[in-house]
């Protein structure tokens, strides 16, 4: 849409976390301090899923409490904001994972689960298990470059269930807060899609490819997990080993404050978005109760909330795209947090935290051992962890009050680490539909919704492109472009 000369550009967006406040903040920068832009957020705080809570004293992350630093868009967000100086990265510390009732180190050199031939998975499987994964590089492989397939699905056909149970499923489960076996290859792991297209023989194939450099290139190679899984990248032209993750000193709010301040925007809080509609002019918002509705009309409108409120309102805008959107499902889960004494923590073990595999009887799905993980987050003293509770298809685990989700939580960390004492503060953070689920067809989707979107309308956020932050911002960043290129000014 090209405004009349020297009219003000408006845009709406709606959504105010960390995808929507990038969003906001790169519209600025594009569209000059004249721009009208306004950020529309349902809650009573900015953050969405992302939220720093005091805990003891201390400014702890309850959502998301770390990033891949080996991505560029947090660590050059953090510079142009003038916080690089908050980026710290993680200790030595190791994870490990829960499994047929031992816990254990958490193999390193895989693929998100995916084991390469130089995985050692002693320990972790059966002797069964260990020959079914030794045998898997001599199997013929029917792979269709065309399809996308259920992850779980194919680690079991090729590896055996106890591979997916064990190991896939519990860091993917970090990830998504979903279940191996409804995750879709081509979205979750898409450089091994990519091997296999072009022909690897085998999974362990397949992986071994997807975690080696080009010989030409000698770029760092990603041996990623989850957040809670390897800690660094080996840079094969100097040898020292480089960062996997980042966080940010004083948590995200540190962050997500920044953003809202550098955007200049007009944030409304506590403002639901009922209707979106094409005007002559442009575009036409509704808010508030249906009792007091106001029409707030822009020329252009960012959507960066979850999914199946995109698909609400785009049902007019964009019906092929609001189909697409409607078919990306949540889940939910919640994130109970506790500081300790330490000499009532002293038998919590010196790892990075725990992943908890498929079929334990326990509450928890994982455990962070954040004074561990991060030694900023310890200046008093004090020992400070979280676990996370709930996934895809569990929401009648979270159908209870918080004090009983603290119970849970007391008791599995009495039984896998000893941990007896009452913390002496405890935060719990519900996350209703707080993560997408790249289902098989993702990437489908999600390209109907990009496709299908006419001019002065664009999307972002966590169900796109990736579940991290730096993923969310980078999807921000595309949608502020999209339709400050269609303004006046000029997008610069």
């Amino acid at each position: 849409m090209t405004r009349p000369p020297g009219a003000v550009p408006r845009v709406a967006v709606v959504g105010g976390g960390v995808s929507g406040l990038a969003a906001a903040h790169r519209l600025r920068t594009l569209l000059g301090p004249s721009a009208v832009i306004t950020v529309l957020e349902q809650r009573d705080r900015i953050g969405g899923v992302l939220r720093t809570v005091d805990l003891a004293g201390v400014p702890y992350d309850v959502g998301a409490e770390a990033f891949l630093a080996r991505r560029p868009e947090v660590p050059a967000l953090l510079a142009e904001l003038g916080l690089s100086d908050l980026l710290v990265h993680p200790t030595s510390a190791a994870p490990s994972v829960r499994a047929a009732g031992r816990t254990g180190p958490l193999p390193g050199g895989t693929l998100l689960g995916v084991p390469t031939s130089s995985t050692r998975l002693d320990g972790l499987l059966s002797a069964e298990g260990l020959a079914a994964v030794a045998a898997e590089p001599e199997r013929p492989l029917c792979w269709d470059p065309t399809a996308d397939v259920a992850l779980g699905g194919l680690l079991r056909e090729r590896f055996g269930d106890e591979l997916a149970d064990r190991l896939a499923d519990p860091l993917l489960g970090g990830v998504y807060a979903g279940r191996v076996d409804s995750l879709g290859v081509r979205a979750t792991i898409p450089a091994l899609a990519a091997v296999l297209d072009s022909g690897a023989p085998s999974l362990t194939a397949a992986a071994d490819r997807a975690t080696t450099p080009p010989p030409a290139s000698r770029h760092d190679v990603a041996r990623e997990s989850t957040r809670s899984g390897a800690r660094v990248d080996t840079d094969r032209r100097t040898g020292p080993p480089a960062p996997v993750f980042g966080a940010v000193r004083g948590g995200y709010g540190v962050l997500l404050d920044a953003l809202a301040a550098a955007a200049g925007a007009d944030v409304r809080l506590g403002t639901t978005v009922r209707v979106l509609e094409r005007t002559e002019a442009g575009w036409r918002l509704t808010l508030g109760p249906t009792t007091a509705p106001e029409a707030l009309d822009v020329d252009a409108v960012v959507l960066a909330v979850p999914a199946p409120a995109a698909a609400r309102l785009l049902a007019d805008a964009a019906t092929g795209a609001a189909t697409a959107a409607s078919g990306i499902e949540l889940a939910s889960s919640a994130v109970v947090a506790l500081a300790y004494r330490p000499e009532d923590a002293a038998a919590l073990p010196p790892t990075s935290g725990m992943l908890v595999a498929a079929g334990e009887p326990l509450a928890v799905k994982g455990v962070t051992h954040s004074t561990n993980k991060w030694s900023h987050l310890a200046p008093d003293g004090l020992v400070r962890l979280r676990t996370s509770i709930g996934r895809f298809g569990e929401a009648a685990s979270l159908q209870v009050d918080d004090a009983e989700l603290v119970a849970r939580t007391r008791a599995d960390l009495a039984e896998v680490a000893g941990l007896r004492a009452a913390p002496v503060a405890v935060h719990v953070q519900r996350w209703g539909g707080g993560l997408p689920q790249y289902g098989v067809g993702h990437l489908d989707r999600v390209r109907t919704i990009e496709v299908g979107l006419p001019a002065g309308l664009a999307v972002a956020g966590s169900a796109l492109h990736g579940v991290g932050v730096p993923a969310c911002v980078a999807t921000a960043r595309a949608a502020a472009e999209r339709v400050a290129a269609g303004l006046v000014p000029a997008a610069r």
